[in-house]
């Protein structure tokens, strides 16, 4: 199931590891572990944060994704099932509509 993983990372937990100089080898560490199909580095609510496209197979992957930023930056971490538009189509949206409606 392809997953959106956003991680919100607090200010004085990354600027510990920058100023130690483990950022940077932390964060490949992490990455090459959960191999995202995407990534991208930006900022929630004034923190530092990463959003993340993730497979995931059974839910019993989920702190294999977690546990990583968690442990590693004391991050907060949530996860959002996503869908492309092929999967909107085979959701049979008209189905429901004239089910529910």
């Amino acid at each position: 199931m392809r997953m959106l993983l956003q991680v919100m990372i607090p200010h004085q937990e990354f600027n510990d590891a920058v100023r130690d100089g483990s950022a940077e080898g932390k964060i490949k560490q992490i990455l090459e572990e959960i191999k995202a199909e995407a990534v991208y580095f930006t900022e929630y609510e004034g923190q530092r944060g990463a959003i993340m496209i993730i497979n995931i197979n059974d839910p019993s992957e989920v702190p294999k994704f977690a546990e990583p930023w968690f442990l590693s930056f004391n991050a907060d971490v949530q996860f959002h099932i996503v869908m492309t538009p092929e999967d909107l189509g085979r959701a049979g949206l008209e189905a429901l509509g004239k089910k529910w409606s």
